[in-house]
Parts: structure tokens; sequence; C-alpha cells
């Protein structure tokens, strides 16, 4: 059975101090090991220091994004050594903001996979669909398209490395959010998607979470869906007590 996954993406949110404060509270609030995994990717400049006041404590780190190249003449950007350095174990990649603010397509959100994996980081690949999209009936191809430009020419093993997330652009920071039956039957064709490239156990194992305005009143259905493995959280994820009461969804 696949460990149920709790994250939570910070994105351009909260300073150094913000974050401290924020990691030392969670810490103590999951003071005994949580059953499903937890994540959180503070902006770049409070990695490190998250990391290290983390360390020993249940709670993983990721990055919000990296380059695709190791190293180079890339002003602002940060590479996959640099942020496992830090402390990472994880790395979103091709969130929907990347996608549709900073023009990163398919084939270079494969790129940055690669790269992660290679630095030894477990890529959060996100995928999903525009209300237009889903609206024109389009959402399976576009889903499956990201599925396949992605995933492009990886192995099993590095299969086994990656987590998917469906995150309908239509329903994050809008308020909106997929009905429990919309988000399973996405999820679903997702792991039947990996099962016929990759194998029924790998989409067994694979973890595929949903994201898009989850909320601790919204969580628990979604989470009662057999092909939802987990949770990617904006905004909830910003305030210690919904974000603790999002790890402990059981206990709702």
């Amino acid at each position: 059975m696949v460990r149920p996954v709790i994250a939570g993406n910070w994105k351009m949110n909260k300073t150094v101090a913000e974050a401290i404060d924020f990691a030392s509270r969670l810490r103590n609030a999951l003071a005994a090991p949580p059953e499903p995994e937890v994540i959180i990717a503070p902006p770049f400049t409070a990695l490190h220091t998250v990391a290290e006041l983390l360390r020993g404590s249940p709670v993983c780190l990721a990055a919000q994004n990296l380059h695709e190249s190791e190293k180079g003449a890339f002003t602002g950007e940060i590479s996959g050594e640099m942020i496992r350095e830090a402390g990472c174990a994880y790395v979103i990649i091709g969130h929907s903001e990347r996608r549709t603010l900073f023009g990163e397509g398919d084939e270079r959100i494969h790129r940055k996979l690669r790269t992660a994996l290679s630095a030894g980081l477990k890529p959060i690949l996100c995928i999903g669909e525009t209300l237009q999209e889903r609206e024109e009936g389009r959402m399976q191809n576009v889903v499956e398209r990201q599925l396949k430009e992605g995933l492009n020419n990886l192995t099993a093993g590095d299969i086994s490395r990656v987590l998917v997330a469906y995150e309908p652009v239509w329903a994050i920071g809008t308020g909106r959010t997929a009905t429990p039956a919309q988000a399973e039957e996405v999820h679903r064709l997702i792991r039947e998607w990996i099962a016929g490239r990759y194998g029924s156990e790998q989409a067994a194992e694979i973890s595929i979470l949903y994201g898009g305005s989850v909320t601790p009143k919204n969580i628990v259905d979604l989470m009662r869906q057999p092909d939802i493995n987990g949770a990617l959280v904006g905004g909830a994820s910003l305030d210690v007590a919904s974000f603790v009461q999002l790890v402990g969804y059981q206990t709702i």
C-alpha cells in the first residue's frame, strides 16, 4: 500500500524568520511520527536554515523549482546539486504557475525532471488541464500528453522515484475544487497510463497527489478515493494549525 503524502508548497511566501517560526511549531506538533509522509517546500532563501531545524524530524524538504543544467551562466537560477546540498529530498517540477506564468513547456519540464533524478532528488511532477481545456473535452489528451512528455524515456527505476501531482489549473488558488469524483477520475487515468507503459507494479506503487484548493474541509473526502495518495497544498499549508490538520486528516 502506498504511504500517503501531504506536501505544502509555500510559493513566494515567508521570510527566513517566518519559516523558522513555522518549522519550529510544525516540528513540535509532529513530535510523534505521523502516518503520512510530510513535505514542505519553503522558498530557496529558507531551505538550508529550515533543513537544519528539521533535522531528525519526520518532515522532509522540497524545493519549488530547479534549472535543467548542472551549472553555468544562468543568473538567478539554482541547480539540483545546490538544492540537495541545502537539505532537500524532493523538488516540485512543472507546477502550473511555472507553465503558465514562466512559459515552461513539456520538453523543458522533462529535462528538469531528468536533472532532478541525476542529482539524487525525487521529482514531484505537476500536471493538469485549464478550465478551457476541460470544457472543450480535452482533459484526457492534455493529461496524457503531459505524462508522456514529462516521463519520456524514463526507466522503471526512475519512475519509482517520481511522484505525480494532478492539479487542475482551474482549481488552484480559486477556491474551486474538483469534486472527489472528478479528481478520482483523473487519478485513475494517470495510474492506468503508467500501468500501460511501466507495468501494474510500478503503477500500484507510485504516489499520485491532488493539488487544487485543498483544505481541512475537503481533504477527508478526497483521501477516501482509491487512487488519491495525498495532497499538494498551497494556501492552506501557510498556516501551521491548518497544515497540521491536513497531516492528521484521519482524525478530522
